[in-house]
């Protein structure tokens, strides 16, 4: 890789091998564009969310089975928006840091912007399949009348909330928060951005009227955030806890400590990339173009949940058992 985009990355060892070699490179450039016009990496995420949040609409139609030659393109115009939308989202990043525009705001929209974009999708889907069930009820031999098709969408919208909800939301934040902790390991405090909800709180009392309320609300939602990424990781956070009692704080943890954690983590990470947007956009896509996109809801909930279980029950696990020896 490029020793100008690799100086843009917060660490080769977070990325999967699709990100690294032809997202990431890509961005770099997108990065250089914006640069030279000073646009701000903030600027880019709410880009980012706009072109995401308006697939929406493209994703609500049929595919080629039910819309033939014009659904498949909407299809895959919905598609390459939602790929656009995360190229931004991976660029604002990059821009940051090859410009210095760092800012706790930035960070914070940066955590949402998939979630911008997948309500309206998820809810596109859920009217998707409210036009087009055909093949649905085909296979299990339900009866398309007016009554099989209200229940059958109010079934499909719960399955949409709990694969948005414990799915998408939780898998996701996860999937953020392993990767801050190898980076806090991997280079320090100052090398990630490993927030905590007491220090965001902290932040959000020191807010006056003053402050814009965007902010202010964001950063309200951030400590929710934080807080769910530690209710999941209490080993972890156990963890933390041993070393900064033991060494006094975490810059005098020592470098053989470190690396115990990162050839502990680093395995987890490979399976981490899993649930990032490359592999989780790809079963979307398939089930969108094979025109069956409440499977998606079903294998968010089912498969990516099993993968999600044993990222956290393995970093879980050699968490607790490095607290063990370090007491």
């Amino acid at each position: 890789m490029n020793e100008k985009v690799s100086q843009t990355l917060k660490s080769a060892e977070t990325e999967d091998w699709l990100d690294l070699h032809v997202v990431r490179p890509f961005c770099y450039w997108w990065a250089v564009l914006f640069a030279k016009f000073d646009i701000h990496p903030n600027t880019v995420t709410i880009l980012s969310m706009i072109i995401g949040a308006g697939s929406a609409f493209f994703f609500a139609c049929g595919c080629f089975y039910y819309e033939g030659t014009q659904g498949l393109w909407m299809n895959i115009i919905a598609i390459l928006l939602l790929c656009l939308a995360d190229i931004f989202d991976c660029t604002d990043g990059q821009l940051a840091r090859m410009t210095g525009k760092k800012s706790r705001l930035g960070r914070i929209l940066d955590g949402v912007a998939g979630f911008t974009w997948f309500v309206p999708i998820y809810h596109a889907l859920v009217y998707r399949f409210y036009v087009h069930h055909d093949l649905e009820f085909g296979w299990l031999g339900i009866e398309d009348t007016p009554e099989n098709v209200i229940i059958a969408t109010i079934v499909v919208y719960i399955l949409g909330i709990i694969s948005g909800v414990a799915g998408l939301a939780g898998q996701q934040r996860l999937a953020d928060y392993y990767i801050q902790v190898h980076l806090f390991f991997l280079k320090g405090e100052k090398g990630a951005e490993l927030d905590n909800s007491k220090r965001q709180q902290e932040i959000y009392d020191q807010m006056t009227e003053e402050t814009p309320w965007v902010e202010r609300y964001f950063q309200k939602s951030y400590i929710d955030y934080t807080k769910k990424q530690e209710k999941k990781t209490p080993e972890f956070q156990r963890l933390l806890a041993v070393l900064k009692e033991k060494y006094g704080s975490y810059d005098n943890i020592p470098q053989e400590v470190r690396e115990e954690f990162r050839q502990h983590s680093l395995p987890i990470i490979k399976w981490n990339g899993l649930l990032t947007f490359n592999f989780r956009s790809a079963w979307l896509f398939l089930f969108c173009l094979l025109d069956v996109p409440v499977m998606n809801f079903v294998w968010e909930i089912v498969g990516m949940g099993l993968i999600a279980w044993y990222v956290n029950r393995r970093h879980e696990t050699f968490c607790r058992q490095m607290a063990e020896s370090e007491k």
